[in-house]
Order: C-alpha cells, then structure tokens, then sequence
C-alpha cells in the first residue's frame, strides 16, 4: 500500500514539473508545441528528478551497512571523487571533485561509500560551503573518527554563464574536523596528499 501511494505522489510531482516546464517554455517566447519541444517537459522533469534524488537518500543508512571494526590508525584518503550538483541561487550547475579524508578511531568505512556519500549531499540544491560542510559533519558523527578533511573544488556555471563571465575561475572550499583542524601536521599531509590546486 505504501509502495502504490509513493508511486501516485511521484506521479503527480512528475506532471506538475512537466507542467511548469511547459509554462515556463511560453514564457520565454518559444512554441511550446513546436516539434523539438514536444518532449521537453518530461525530459526536464525526469533530470530534475533525477539531479535532486539526494533528498530521498539517508546518508546514515548508507554509511551504516559498511562500517566494520578495525585496528587501524592512519589517514584513509578517497581524492578526485566526480561532482555535480546543481547551485540553489540559479538552478545551474556546478561542478569538479572531492577529496575526503578521515583517520579511523576503531572503526573503517567501505571505500565505495565515500562517494556514495558525496553523491547524496550533492544530489540536492546546493551552495558548495555547505555541501562541503554536510560531507565532512556527517563522516564525523557516524564514525567518531580522530578527524575528518574534506576538500571540495567545483567551476560554478553561474559564474561562467552568467554574471561574471569567468570561465575558469574555480571555488575551492575546506571543511576540517577534529585532527584535521586541530593537527598541523594531519592537516599538511592531506592537503599534500591531495595537492590544492585544481589540475
């Protein structure tokens, strides 16, 4: 029962969003029912759908079904991790790579789950500040690891597009928890581990 009654809710989203597609089309001046727009509203909203699905995903849960015990103490890093995430001022994209990084406290993580997680918060309307933030406050909490680093590279389409025009200029925000931020040393070998500048 529940199944059929998420299945009719999706549904409805699923009109209303080709709806206001449709509308949002003649509002720009174009023929709503010219042949290459036809199918427009769907697509529209099935990427929507799709580009937004981080807000029906549970991060815990994610991270729950891969923690296992483990004597190991040294920094763990997942670099170059893909992005895409869509900026909640413009409903453009931005997008580039994490690199995450955690020192385990009796307890490891699947490695794929790093990714899985940075794709769930960015899943969702987004700024890059908090994104960062999210990955990093999350990892902190079910894992109670000594620290936590996380570094978030991304070109903004907002930026290059639109407004200021500037096709590379990159936005690189940190997020430092616990070793990361208190530990120079920790901090210095991630960010070497790493490198800080975009290639």
């Amino acid at each position: 029962m529940e199944s059929a009654t998420s299945e009719v809710k999706t549904d409805s989203v699923t009109e209303r969003l080709q709806e206001l597609t449709r509308e949002m089309i003649g509002l720009l001046g174009e023929d709503v029912d010219r042949e290459g727009l036809l199918k427009t509203p769907g697509r529209v909203a099935a990427s929507l759908k799709y580009l937004t699905k981080g807000y029906n995903q549970s991060a815990k849960k994610v991270l729950n079904e891969a923690v296992f015990e483990e004597n190991y103490d040294e920094m763990v890093v997942v670099k170059d991790i893909e992005l895409f995430s869509l900026c909640e001022h413009h409903l453009l994209p931005f997008y580039g790579k994490a690199h995450v990084a955690y020192i385990p406290n009796g307890k490891i993580l699947g490695l794929s789950k790093i990714p899985r997680l940075v794709d769930i918060f960015a899943k969702r309307l987004q700024v890059q500040e908090r994104l960062t933030s999210q990955i990093a406050d999350c990892l902190m909490k079910e894992l109670n690891p000594r620290g936590v680093g996380v570094v978030i590279e991304a070109l903004h389409l907002c930026m290059t597009m639109r407004g200021v025009e500037k096709k590379d200029a990159y936005t690189i925000t940190s997020s430092m928890l616990g070793s990361f931020r208190h530990v120079d040393r920790v901090r210095g070998e991630f960010l070497s581990l790493i490198g800080h500048c975009h290639r």
